[in-house]
């Protein structure tokens, strides 16, 4: 049994772990991350790569702002860019009822600082002519972007790391208790190899099964797990540069300068338990059906790869955030439903703040786990 003393453990190795890890390695605080598979290599290495703020919840734009402060400085802080690229946002509308909608959203990020220019079908078709009838205008956000989440998470993880935090893969929690002031922590699931962490401070971050942490203190989020599917398609000629999303969010697109076409839609079948999650051959044929809508010139594509992996989503499509209720010392970042790739960076500096300090300048507003507090759980 090895065992270790810290100030700081964390249970996940997203990017929301190991960006945590980073924040609190740079301040000096000693951590210890565990992760049961690969860093990065969960939700935050299998997702779409969208890093955007426009149509995002106003809830969430705060912590938008800090990680939009990590994104533009990606490469001084992790030593790679992670293929960040501005290249702006379009949030595109299929009726009359989605341009209202998204005009009257445009109008209330502006309160924080986020800059959305609505686009009618003629604006847009002048601009993009390879949309098809259906779309009928956009929400255009010029300062948005995309980048690889499979390097991400890893770079995360590397930085951590160098800068002195303790990073534990294949490394799956079987207990958490509160031990007096002090957090044990015991995993692993070899006899030969089995680790203890007693630490001030735990953060859970563990995405999809956070749940299951979270019930150890008497705490539990409304969630279920989601299994978002993706697709990429051959290379082909470079013409899409913004990154897309559509009101409902049933499908959202980007193409990478080397030509391949990423896009998302539909979910595959859930193993949680087992932790693999299997694409379901007709979701893709319903998200390939959506996007050449949208683009007609897709269907000329060549499809290459699909694949799924886990995500907790709320019931709200909020996340949980901020300290726990019944545990002092306790930290919940879990829940991001699908669109938390882009906060993630910011998510670990919070983390980081409330674990070193207590206390954080971002306003977190709703997103603690009290708003679960006394309702009907489904719990994945």
């Amino acid at each position: 049994m090895e065992r270790l003393e810290t100030e700081i453990a964390i249970i996940g190795g997203g990017i929301v772990g190991c960006s945590t890890a980073l924040h609190l390695a740079m301040r000096g605080v000693p951590c210890v991350l565990l992760e049961q598979g690969q860093t990065g290599a969960a939700a935050s290495g299998v997702n779409f790569g969208g890093v955007r703020r426009n149509g995002r919840a106003l809830e969430e734009l705060p912590i938008a702002a800090r990680a939009f402060e990590i994104w533009r400085r990606m490469s001084e802080l992790l030593g790679t860019d992670c293929e960040y690229a501005i290249t702006g946002h379009l949030k595109l509308a299929r009726s009359e009822a989605d341009m209202t909608l998204m005009a009257r959203h445009a109008e209330a990020q502006a309160a924080y600082g986020v800059r959305v220019e609505m686009l009618s079908r003629n604006a847009l078709v002048a601009r993009y002519p390879y949309f098809g009838a259906s779309v009928l205008g956009a929400a255009w956000c010029d300062g948005d972007g995309q980048a690889n989440p499979r390097l991400v998470g890893p770079a995360f993880a590397r930085a951590a790391a160098k800068a002195g935090a303790t990073l534990r893969e294949h490394v799956r929690v079987a207990s958490v208790i509160k031990d007096g002031e002090r957090f044990l922590v015991s995993g692993g699931d070899h006899p030969d190899h089995r680790l203890e962490v007693r630490a001030r401070v735990l953060v859970n971050a563990a995405g999809a099964w956070a749940n299951q942490v979270a019930a150890r203190f008497g705490e539990q989020a409304d969630m279920q797990a989601m299994t978002p599917q993706m697709v990429v398609t051959e290379p082909c000629p470079y013409f899409l540069v913004p990154a897309l999303g559509v009101v409902g969010g049933d499908t959202y697109i980007r193409q990478i300068p080397r030509g391949n076409i990423v896009f998302g839609g539909g979910y595959g079948d859930t193993a949680l338990e087992v932790g693999r999650a299997a694409v379901v051959p007709k979701e893709t044929l319903g998200a390939c059906a959506i996007a050449t809508k949208l683009i007609p010139r897709l269907a000329e594509a060549t499809v290459i790869r699909v694949w799924s992996g886990f995500e907790g989503i709320t019931a709200d499509h909020l996340p949980v955030f901020g300290p726990s209720l019944t545990t002092p010392g306790l930290i919940h970042a879990f829940g991001f439903s699908g669109h938390g790739f882009a906060l993630s960076p910011g998510v670990g500096a919070i983390v980081a703040e409330l674990a070193a300090t207590g206390h954080t300048p971002t306003p977190l507003g709703p997103l603690g786990i009290g708003r679960f507090a006394g309702k009907a759980i489904r719990s994945c």
